[in-house]
């Protein structure tokens, strides 16, 4: 079967949103509608974990707002929204609805700073700006990226009249970018704020399978569920891995290596770098400057991706190689972190303003935030090889 395309950023029909997810659009259109016009800020939070379709959601409201905003005589006639995205894979979905969409141009869609230096320097407000993936939002200063204020969020806050933003504490993946729980609140507390809470599993098409990761994000190692509609399979070495991601992507399309940032990279040279799973040894994704996302390109089944290729998109089934930094406590009969192993030192640029005691927690937290990511990507299935040993042996018994 050829290749076939079938990311969640794919805008379906509203029809074919369930009933749940169009009272939440319906919800988001109508509080922009009520609070577009009020003197000081708005803003509605939708939250969920990873595969519960918030992008769908802010997509699908997106466009109906934009089309409003396009016609005579609405309540969003000539407004002036935007929608931000801080993920360059994630950017080129969003831009490829414009081209599918009457109602979207590509210039509806930005990242946040520019969006940021370039409001600020016309000195404007936008009247409605939705924020995806909204936990990537920096909350420090980056000179390399031109933002140079301390908090990305609170910036945006000035420049919009309502402000709708997707969030997820679960996908955090850097320091510079790092939440804890009570900051968002605390930020929004002076802004009249709704909240808006996703919890049905779209993606994973096994309940099961999200209880046991979810445990495993936990620590716990629990029996693998018996499903008829989901595979959940691992492996003693990545060779029968990789050979079965091929297998099952020439069968279905959409299915890919993935793992986490435990072997080392750098990102602007030119040289190759490898992942490696037992006798397997496959060179890293690289920057990706086509304007085609990394999953749908077919000649990417032959390379490992990682959490900045594949956070936000749906597979129909992945392989997941877990680095060194993922271990197994027989003692405690437990998974855990060693930071110190994790390869991705971008993810873990310090921040004074977290003790260390604070910081040590973070950068666990990024690490299994990464697993998070990577281990509910598939929709069909899920395969893993643990390169730690006694990680490993644990799984296998699984099997």
């Amino acid at each position: 079967m050829m290749e076939t395309f079938t990311s969640s950023f794919l805008l379906p029909s509203y029809a074919q949103l369930d009933q749940n997810q169009q009272k939440i659009i319906t919800k988001i259109v109508d509080f922009s509608i009520k609070n577009s016009r009020q003197s000081q800020t708005t803003v509605f939070v939708l939250s969920g974990e990873a595969g519960v379709g918030k992008s769908i959601v802010l997509a699908s409201a997106f466009e109906k707002i934009q089309k409003l905003s396009r016609q005579d005589g609405t309540a969003f006639s000539t407004f002036d929204n935007k929608l931000l995205v801080n993920h360059n894979e994630m950017l080129k979905i969003y831009q490829e609805f414009a081209t599918k969409s009457r109602y979207l141009y590509k210039k509806d869609f930005t990242k946040p700073t520019p969006f940021i230096n370039l409001y600020q320097k016309k000195n404007k407000k936008a009247d409605i700006v939705m924020i995806d993936e909204a936990h990537l939002l920096l909350t420090k200063s980056d000179p390399f990226n031109k933002f140079q204020q301390q908090n990305q969020l609170i910036e945006i806050l000035k420049l919009a009249r309502v402000v709708i933003l997707v969030f997820d504490f679960a996908q955090i993946i850097k320091l510079k970018s790092y939440w804890q729980q009570d900051w968002l609140k605390t930020l929004l507390q002076d802004y009249p704020t709704q909240y808006c809470h996703l919890n049905q599993q779209y993606r994973l098409q096994n309940p099961q399978i999200n209880t046991w990761i979810n445990a495993f994000l936990q620590g716990q190692l629990k029996p693998k569920p018996a499903t008829k509609n989901f595979e959940l399979e691992f492996f003693a070495d990545g060779i029968p891995l990789y050979e079965k991601i091929k297998a099952k992507n020439q069968e279905f399309g959409l299915s890919r290596l993935l793992a986490t940032t435990d072997f080392p990279f750098t990102v602007f040279d030119d040289k190759m770098w490898f992942v490696s799973a037992g006798k397997l040894k496959l060179p890293w994704d690289k920057i990706n400057f086509t304007d085609r996302p990394w999953a749908e390109r077919p000649e990417t089944i032959n390379e490992v991706g990682s959490i900045y290729t594949i956070q936000g998109f749906d597979l129909n089934y992945a392989g997941v190689i877990l680095g060194p930094s993922v271990k197994y406590n027989e003692e405690k009969q437990e998974v855990y972190i060693d930071s110190s192993l994790y390869e991705d030192h971008e993810a873990f640029k310090k921040r004074n303003d977290l003790p260390p005691s604070s910081l040590a927690k973070a950068k666990n937290e990024i690490v299994m935030n990464s697993i998070n990511i990577l281990l509910k990507r598939g929709k069909y299935g899920l395969y893993i090889y643990a390169t730690d040993p006694v990680l490993r042996q644990h799984l296998l018994a699984l099997n």
